[in-house]
Order: C-alpha cells, then structure tokens, then sequence
C-alpha cells in the first residue's frame, strides 16, 4: 500500500502517542496522560484474574494514578505497531505489551504478554486515543525472595501516597474468566 506524506505523518504522531502513554504510567505522569484521550474514552482490560472496564477520561486517570503509586514499581513496553487509517480521522491499532509490575507492599512481581487493541480519533489538538483494550497473553506471578533489593524506585517518589490513594473497586472485577 502507498501511503501519502500526510498519512506517514499520521502513523507516525499515532505511535508516538502510544509510546507517550506507555512512558507516563510508568512514571505516574497524570497530567501528560490526561492529554492522550478523548473525553469518552473507553477502557476493557483483561487479565488473568482481573478485568478493568470503565469510561471517560477522569475515570480512567483516576484508575491510573491508583494503580501506579508510590509503592509501586511498573515497565510497560509496546512493541509491533499494526496501524490501520480507518478513515481522515480515524484509526485503528493493535499492539503488543510486554510488561512488568511489583508491588513493594507484598513484594510480588507481575510480568507477562498483552495484545492491546485501540481506536483513535483525530481531534482538534491532535490524535488521541478513544478506546483502547487488551487480552492477557501471558501473565506469571512471583513472590520476590527476601534477598531481592530494590535499588531504584522511581514512582517512590512521584506516585500517589497511600493516603492519596482512592477506592478503586468500582472499575475492577476479580476472580473473572476472560475466555
């Protein structure tokens, strides 16, 4: 397929608005991240043991924020874009995470495999990301060993305290089978 200058240009500020999300969970970067979604925004994560479904924009920083705290440690990269122009403002991505969460306060660590799917719109001030969901490929939990030391900590210092921290519960189901 060729693609115009305008539609490489597209792909393009399409990927790096992905990339700009995958960066600011990792460093509870709330207020950046509030300028890579649509209003409405729609969300459907499903995990191994979890599903996270919620809608708009504050719903959505609010579950972040909660989720990437100060005691939390979090790597999220995207890799293989496949970004399809769905029409002048519209666009379709599917994406895949390899990621890792710890938790500080029960020392266990996340690490596995997604495939993200989203949908993007081109809005006034650029394209943003309207909907986005993932399935859980790959998700392993471990305990980390006592002798395990954790040298830097990055949302140590910028995540939400936990007397900041809000109840959460309302966007998240547990125990669920995604398949």
């Amino acid at each position: 397929m060729m693609y115009s200058p305008e539609q490489l240009s597209d792909l393009e500020q399409i990927r790096t608005l992905k990339h700009r999300y995958f960066r600011c969970i990792d460093t509870a970067n709330i207020a950046e991240l509030g300028e890579l979604f649509t209003p409405d925004v729609t969300i459907d994560y499903r995990g191994g043991h979890y599903r996270v479904s919620l809608s708009g924009r504050e719903n959505l920083l609010e579950f972040l924020a909660n989720s990437f705290h100060s005691d939390a440690l979090a790597m999220h990269h995207g890799h293989m874009p496949e970004i399809r122009l769905t029409g002048a403002d519209s666009a379709s991505g599917t994406w895949y995470l390899e990621d890792v969460f710890i938790s500080r306060t029960d020392r266990t660590r996340v690490s596995g495999s997604a495939i993200y799917t989203d949908r993007y719109l081109r809005c006034a001030d650029g394209w943003r990301i309207a909907h986005s969901e993932y399935d859980r490929i790959i998700e392993l939990v471990d305990r980390l060993s006592d002798d395990v030391t954790i040298s830097s900590h990055y949302l140590r210092d910028v995540g939400r305290r936990p007397e900041q921290r809000s109840d959460m519960s309302r966007f998240i189901s547990w125990n669920v089978s995604t398949r």
